[in-house]
């Protein structure tokens, strides 16, 4: 008898360090490899590349190489924008309906939407030989594009909650993304301008310099010397730009497939009923740290939106940095790339809203720089090299605090799951439609002030415009954005406690389904 209960002491006792041990495990598979966070960063490359293409290029190309009126480009850009933001909300609905499949919940959303997104993208870029539509052509083209990028950007977004449970792996793969996206915007920025900015783009000066008598005379002379051969190169180097970001949207999005496993979190596991989007809907719009946040980066990122739109017609016609712009661009995307890393270690050392205050307001004083000096080459990029400093802080820190948002989400309804591409997609929508109309506006604003379509040079009225879009308004959003943020609830002190809370509640729910299946296994 002694000998049997010491032979059954020996088993529980050999039982029990496994059991005890298995957190340490479980953490220990929690963390990814440099490669998996690498291959899911360079995931979020084609977003960046070709948002950062049409968001700096699209609209010049617009006016001055498909020649459209200002009217015209302003309902495609603010047409193309709303229903960009549009399309996060539904895509976030169908994905919250769809089920598992062997390739996860999100995967299958970016493998078919890649093939047709990458051709849409291409004709956007295609200037069509016909009199009449080419309106809706672009029109057309551009929503289709968005509506299919947005397949793969939202699930994309949403696959951070799913690489990983613990939240430090995630803030390191979010630096890791934002560093190659930052980098793709970069590459979007150097594709785009350095291949078209080797081709000069044919320009008409206007009748006060030619003459005043025979001006419609001489604007026509000019046009048919100068149009038919520079503007068809033109038009031939933004294809080849928009052929070589085709290649490398195919192949970002191969390695993230290859390279990321999306994780099925193990609540979700205990039922595979749908989950009710309307209902998950007025959970998220009802959670007051989400709404918040969303109140404080909505006005900062339009501000850089706005400051994108413009930038490249501010530098060629306002600065007068007609061959010079592309450079300029890739100065500023180049320091954003660069300072990434230092953001992520200033946030981890400071807290996340210090970052947001010193990162987003640093950019306040360069914007009144650049608009209030003279015209200066030189100045001009030491100021767009300091602003890329800010760039790189905007871009990291709204998805660097999404996560949290959600964590503390979870442990206020710990029964409620699958909703996090509602939290992502519903982020990007009110984004992308208020910078939508602030394109739309601006544009107009361009129409009223007098642009020239193709002109060498531009109306005062124009360039003071163009000033506004670029420093005024930018910098009174920024302010308002971070006087909004000071509401934002969650600071260094509640992110540790929701940590802590959802490591015992994960703990929790892991220790009842080991302790149901032991008990399982002893009826059997």
């Amino acid at each position: 008898m002694a000998g049997g209960g010491g032979a059954e002491r020996t088993r529980a006792g050999g039982l029990l360090p496994p059991v005890c041990r298995q957190p340490r495990r479980r953490e220990s598979r929690e963390r990814l490899s440099v490669c998996s966070k690498l291959c899911y960063a360079v995931g979020g490359a084609p977003y960046q590349i070709t948002g950062c293409a049409l968001g700096f290029f699209l609209q010049i190309y617009l006016l001055d190489v498909a020649q459209l009126d200002p009217f015209y480009a302003s309902i495609i850009l603010f047409v193309g924008r709303a229903w960009d933001a549009i399309t996060d909300p539904m895509v976030g609905f169908f994905i919250s309906k769809t089920s598992w499949t062997r390739f996860g919940r999100l995967m299958p959303w970016i493998i078919f939407s890649t093939p047709f997104a990458v051709i849409s993208y291409f004709l956007i870029w295609f200037v069509p030989d016909i009199s009449r539509g080419q309106v809706m052509w672009y029109l057309v083209f551009y929503c289709i594009f968005q509506t299919l990028v947005t397949c793969f950007h939202v699930p994309y977004s949403a696959l951070t909650m799913f690489i990983s449970r613990e939240q430090s792996e995630r803030d390191s793969a979010t630096a890791y993304r934002m560093t190659v996206e930052v980098l793709g915007t970069v590459l979007g920025t150097a594709i785009q301008g350095q291949i078209v900015g080797n081709v000069i783009t044919p320009c008409i000066e206007s009748p006060l310099f030619i003459g005043k008598t025979n001006s419609s005379v001489a604007m026509e002379e000019l046009n048919m010397t100068h149009d038919t051969g520079s503007l068809t190169d033109t038009r031939n180097a933004y294809m080849i730009a928009a052929g070589v970001i085709v290649g490398l949207y195919i192949l970002c999005a191969v390695i993230l497939l290859v390279g990321v496993r999306e994780k099925r979190e193990s609540s979700e596991l205990q039922s595979d009923e749908p989950v009710s989007f309307f209902q998950g809907l007025k959970l998220v719009m009802n959670h007051g740290a989400y709404i918040k946040l969303i109140a404080g980066f909505l006005f900062t990122s339009l501000a850089f939106m706005l400051l994108e739109g413009n930038f490249a017609l501010f530098c060629t016609y306002t600065l007068g940095f007609r061959n010079e712009f592309q450079n300029i661009l890739l100065a500023i995307m180049l320091s954003a790339t660069l300072t990434i890393p230092l953001w992520q270690w200033f946030l981890t050392r400071f807290g996340k809203k210090t970052a947001v205050y010193v990162g987003i307001s640093s950019a306040i004083p360069f914007l009144i720089m650049v608009a209030v000096l003279d015209s200066n080459l030189i100045v001009t990029y030491i100021v767009a090299i300091a602003a890329g400093i800010s760039v790189a802080a905007a871009f990291l820190l709204p998805w660097s605090m999404l996560p949290d948002v959600i964590d503390d989400f979870k442990l206020q309804h710990p029964d409620s799951h699958g909703h996090e591409a509602i939290f992502f997609s519903f982020y990007v929508f009110f984004t992308k439609f208020t910078s939508g109309v602030s394109l739309g506006i601006s544009t107009l604003s361009l129409d009223f002030a007098g642009y020239q379509t193709r002109g060498c040079s531009q109306p005062s009225e124009v360039n003071f415009t163009l000033k506004m879009l670029v420093s005024a308004v930018p910098v009174g959003l920024i302010l308002l954005g971070l006087l909004l943020f000071k509401l934002y609830p969650i600071d260094e002190e509640k992110r540790r406690k929701n940590k802590k809370a959802l490591q015992d509640l994960r703990e929790e729910s892991n220790s009842s389904s080991e302790s149901d299946n032991t008990e399982l296994a002893s009826i059997v």
